[in-house]
Parts: structure tokens; C-alpha cells; sequence
């Protein structure tokens, strides 16, 4: 009706005309104001990131074909690297040419090419688990993961606030308690999908350590971003966070185990369906586990993890396992680690409060997970090697730390300081996991060498008396 009076109404239409041409100039603004910021546009946007996965993926490459040359297995030289191409190296060394190759409009798209990496990973690694997993871990998973999450999460809140008021890596307008929960939550997880590529390049999956720390590092991982999502809820004020990643997981696992299953086991014994078929439906189901248990604050890996150990234990589930794993895990898994590293500035360590606090957070990352987790194994009767190697394991830090710093910063209650002390961690944890479990391997072996030697000596001096004897 307005409308229509205003055209036999001259000022009406004089009104209309003066709305028109304000909005015309508030779009035309707009649009100048995107131009100065869009480095690129949608149509260049393809081109350039061809261009940054060609040095993303042979740049994670030759650093992990230099540190494998250390033992070191590929997953540490990809995590290396993401954080070599980021702000702390390449970008301090070539800040012009890093901006180009790596623009902002670029970063949403290698996280999300990240993410099926870290899916795919998951869902293999959840496969894995459920081969080599038997009802006697149980009891001793379940000791050591809470082992293994209490005692860094105790130390953890010791150390941030022992730094209240002497290091600056707290964010103003963040209560005190978020972010103190916040280190202790991180420094107590464990980088299960990074845990579960040493555990599987090294050959070591079929091993009682290995099927414990799988075990026990699932576990560990599950609560401890239910606890993340606590932190999370009370950043935001309301405890729906937590009640939806709880109610959430439990009706997941419920619908996983009951329906999806069936599901599955049905398609992929079908004897009319081709391998396109199978993985079509195998991927749909995963990346629709992965959505909702990140909907609901469990994050993607754990949807995918579920996925995996729910599916049937036949020829045709093993291809289209493996089917999905090559590709994903040589192509996007790289792409996680670089956009973790372009958000890491290792330059702040130049504060020597940030540096000192950042040395701290490894020694207390490492007391914790090591100490407390070899301890638990321990009392659980598991002899010294076993329960030395568990340790080590558990202390990888990694992918899982990574998620969890990106997941604080993006809400807010992480700062640049905390971001690079957390990152420090999830490098010297996991780069250190296979030298130490090397050095225990040749401990080992020198011990039991030692003891032959020694039987060997015995059993020569008893002959030799009996000959004298004789």
C-alpha cells in the first residue's frame, strides 16, 4: 500500500528515489572497502591454491625424507614443516613472498583440505584399533588414561597460575579460570591421530604397548575434549556446550553400534556393488559421523574414529579402507599442518617470560603424561619396558594439541603467546617419542645381550668343571 501511495504521491516517490541512491552508495562502499582487503578474488582463488599445495606437499616431503634419516617418521617432519612455511620462518625470512603464496583468503580452504586428512586418518586409525583392541586392555586402557589425563591436567593448572602476573599469555576480558583450565586441558591431551601413524610407521600395532597406548589414547583424547568443551561453555557463559557434546556422543555411539553398523555390513557385502559403490557409501557415512560429532563439540576425529572401528571386519571393508587412507594421508593431512603453522609465531619467544614459560609447559607436559602414565601401567602389572614404552607414546602431543590451540584461538580465549608456548610443546613431545622408544628398544637389547653373555660365561665355567671333574 505504501508503495502505491507513494506514486501518486510526489514526495513519496522523491522519498523512494533519496532510499535508492543511499543504498546504491552504501553498496558501491562496501564493495570498495572488500576490494582493498580480497587479495583474491573466487576465480583466482583455484590457481593459488594449485600453487601453495605444490610447495605444501614436496616442502613436507623433503623435511621428512632429512629427519627420517633420524628415525624420525613421516607425521613429525609434515608437523615440522607446517610450522618452517608459517610466520616464525618463512614468513620472517620472505614476508612478501609468503603473503602471496599464502594469502588470508587461502587459509579456510587448507584447513578444510586439513580436515579430510585428519577425517581419513582417523577413520584408519579407527579400523586399526578395533583389529589389534581385546577385552583384556580394558581395565589397564582405562587406568592408564586417567593417569594419564589427571596428572598433566593437575600440573597444568599449577603452571598457569604460577604465571598470573608474570608472563603474558592470559587475554584480557578471558576470566582467570578459562584460561587456566584451558592449559591444563591441553597440555593433558594426547595427539591420539599422531599416536596412531608412529604407532602404525613404526610397526609396532600389533604389540601389547602399542594396542594400550591406542586404547588408553582414545580414551584419553574423548574426555579430554569433553572437558575442552566445559572450558568452552564457561568462556561463553552457558553449559549447553557441555551437555550437547555428552547427550551428542552418547546418542551417536548409540545409533553407530545399532543402525549404522547393520547398515554398512549390509552395502558393503552386497554381491551386485563395485568398488565406486562401496566407497561412495563408506565416505558419505564417515564425513556425516565427522559433521555431527563436530556439531555437537567432540570435533571431527572422533566421529571418524567411531566410524572405523564400526566397520565390518571383511575383504571388501579392508579395500575400501585402504582405499581412503594413500591418498588422503599424502595429499591433505600436509595442508592441516601448514595452516596450524601459519597461525604459530615463534618469534614472541624472544620475551624471555614467554620463552621461560614455554620450557616450563615441556617439562610439565612431559612429568605428567610420561610419569603418569608409566606409573599407572605399573600398578597395573605391566612389566617396566612395556609400561616405559606406554609413556612415550602417550606423551605425543601433536595433531590433537594443535586442533585444540586453533579451536581456543578462534573463540577467542587464546593468546599469540600461549598459541606459540603450546605449539613449543606439541613439537618437543612428539619429536621426541621415537628416539626415546628407539633408545629403549637398544637398552633393551644391550640388557638381553648382556644376560646371554652372562649365562653364556656361566654355562662354559660348569662345563669346564665337569671336564676337570672328569
Amino acid at each position: 500500500m505504501g508503495i502505491l501511495a507513494a506514486q501518486h504521491d510526489p514526495a513519496g516517490v522523491r522519498q523512494l528515489d533519496g532510499l535508492g541512491r543511499a543504498a546504491q552508495a552504501v553498496v558501491r562502499q562496501l564493495l570498495r572497502r572488500s576490494r582493498g582487503w580480497c587479495v583474491v578474488n573466487v576465480g583466482e582463488l583455484a590457481p593459488v591454491f594449485f600453487v601453495a599445495a605444490v610447495v605444501i606437499l614436496l616442502f613436507c616431503r623433503l623435511v621428512s625424507y632429512a629427519l627420517n634419516r633420524f628415525g624420525q617418521p613421516a607425521v613429525v617432519g609434515e608437523m615440522i614443516a607446517g610450522v618452517l612455511l608459517g610466520p616464525s620462518v618463512f614468513g620472517l625470512l620472505a614476508p612478501g613472498l609468503s603473503e602471496r603464496l599464502f594469502p588470508g583468503e587461502l587459509r579456510p580452504v587448507l584447513y578444510v583440505a586439513g580436515q579430510i586428512g585428519v577425517v581419513a586418518l582417523m577413520f584408519h586409525a579407527g579400523y586399526e584399533f578395533r583389529k589389534h583392541a581385546g577385552r583384556g586392555l580394558a581395565a589397564s586402557a582405562i587406568a592408564i588414561s586417567a593417569a594419564g589425563v589427571l596428572v598433566p591436567f593437575v600440573l597444568g593448572l599449577a603452571l598457569a597460575l604460577g604465571a598470573k602476573g608474570r608472563v603474558g599469555i592470559f587475554v584480557d576480558g578471558v576470566p582467570l579460570g578459562v584460561t587456566v583450565a584451558f592449559v591444563a586441558v591441553a597440555l593433558a591431551i594426547t595427539a591420539f591421530p599422531m599416536l596412531a601413524r608412529i604407532i602404525t610407521e613404526t610397526g609396532i600395532s600389533g604389540t601389547r604397548y602399542g594396542s594400550l597406548s591406542l586404547a588408553a589414547g582414545a580414551t584419553d583424547d574423548v574426555v579430554a575434549w569433553i572437558m575442552l568443551a566445559g572450558v568452552l561453555s564457561a568462556a561463553a557463559g552457558r553449559a549447553r556446550p557441555i551437555m550437547l557434546a555428552i547427550g551428542g556422543g552418547l546418542i551417536f555411539v548409540a545409533v553407530l553400534l545399532l543402525v549404522i553398523r547393520r547398515v554398512l555390513g549390509w552395502c558393503l557385502s552386497r554381491p551386485g556393488w563395485n568398488d565406486e559403490s562401496r566407497l561412495l557409501v563408506t565416505v558419505a557415512v564417515l564425513f556425516a559421523g565427522a559433521w555431527f560429532t563436530d556439531v555437537i563439540g567432540l570435533y571431527a576425529v572422533f566421529g571418524a574414529f567411531c566410524v572405523g572401528m564400526a566397520m565390518p571386519r571383511d575383504e571388501a571393508a579392508e579395500h575400501v579402507v585402504h582405499s581412503t587412507h594413500s591418498v588422503t594421508r599424502v595429499i591433505f593431512l600436509p595442508m592441516f599442518f601448514t595452516y596450524s603453522g601459519l597461525q604459530t609465531r615463534f618469534d614472541l619467544f624472544t620475551e624471555p617470560a614467554v620463552l621461560v614459560f614455554g620450557i616450563a609447559a615441556v617439562a610439565v607436559a612431559v612429568v605428567g603424561k610420561f610419569g603418569g602414565c608409566w606409573l599407572a601401567a605399573r600398578l597395573r602389572g605391566e612389566p617396566n619396558s612395556v609400561a616405559l614404552r606406554i609413556g612415550a607414546l602417550m606423551n605425543a602431543r601433536g595433531l590433537m594439541q594443535l586442533v585444540a590451540l586453533n579451536v581456543g584461538l578462534q573463540a577467542g580465549i587464546v593468546s599469540a603467546e600461549l598459541f606459540a608456548a603450546l605449539v613449543l610443546v606439541a613439537l618437543v613431545t612428539t619429536t621426541m617419542t621415537v628416539p626415546v622408544l628407539n633408545w629403549l628398544e637398544r637398552r633393551e637389547v644391550k640388557s638381553r645381550k648382556l644376560i646371554e653373555d652372562q649365562v653364556a660365561a656361566g654355562s662354559r665355567r660348569a662345563l669346564s668343571a665337569v671336564r676337570e671333574d672328569t
